[in-house]
């Protein structure tokens, strides 16, 4: 990969991370209910997920998954589930769960935030079928794969890490002026609304025809 070719795709990085998705919900309820560094595994689990995908894209499968109309389906279907029940716990979720970063409780373990990341972004297919879409084009099929993808893993998770962490801390910092049971109680409606919103428009997700 040339140095032109790598700062394309590092430009293409930026504007793929920066658009909002349930990636930056996810981040930005976390860092809303649990504050900036607890809030943060989520952005980890986010990138485990993305060097999944991108893990499986080189290794062919992604091709094959993305012309499964079920493999598809049952991903895509999954995902509407999981940001739906996301949604629903930050809706009822009571004022008190956002008064201090130092609320205990096990949605607000690393392993649970990791885990929550993992699967927003494992469970989104358009992410395959962009991965798949994208990378490719960026290759050069004449130097060694391996080495090219392992860049683009690195910058594309450098990239996501930066983002998410602007948009975990931005919602961290919304919580400290947060002192109101009813302005806690309506951002948690907010939230929840996004995820449905999300939800919405993962379940209007075709699969590409092929």
């Amino acid at each position: 990969m040339t140095w032109d070719t790598w700062l394309a795709f590092f430009l293409a990085c930026w504007l793929i991370s920066l658009s909002p998705g349930a990636g930056a919900i996810a981040s930005m309820s976390s860092g809303l209910n649990f504050g900036f560094r607890r809030g943060y595994w989520n952005a980890i689990g986010l990138q485990l997920a993305l060097v999944l995908q991108i893990a499986v894209v080189a290794a062919g499968v992604g091709a094959l998954l993305a012309a499964s109309e079920l493999a598809f389906a049952l991903i895509k279907w999954f995902g509407v589930l999981y940001l739906l029940y996301l949604g629903w716990k930050q809706w009822v979720a009571p004022p008190s769960a956002l008064a201090t970063e130092a609320v205990d409780d096990r949605r607000g373990r690393p392993l649970a935030l990791v885990l929550r990341g993992f699967v927003v972004n494992a469970s989104n297919p358009k992410a395959i079928v962009f991965i798949l879409a994208v990378l490719p084009q960026f290759l050069d099929t004449s130097r060694p794969l391996l080495a090219q993808y392992l860049l683009m893993t690195l910058t594309m998770v450098a990239v996501d890490l930066v983002v998410m962490a602007g948009y975990t801390g931005l919602a961290a910092r919304v919580l400290k002026l947060l002192r109101e049971p009813g302005q806690q109680r309506l951002l948690n409606r907010v939230f929840g609304g996004l995820f449905g919103a999300a939800a919405s428009l993962l379940a209007t997700l075709k699969q590409a025809a092929h």
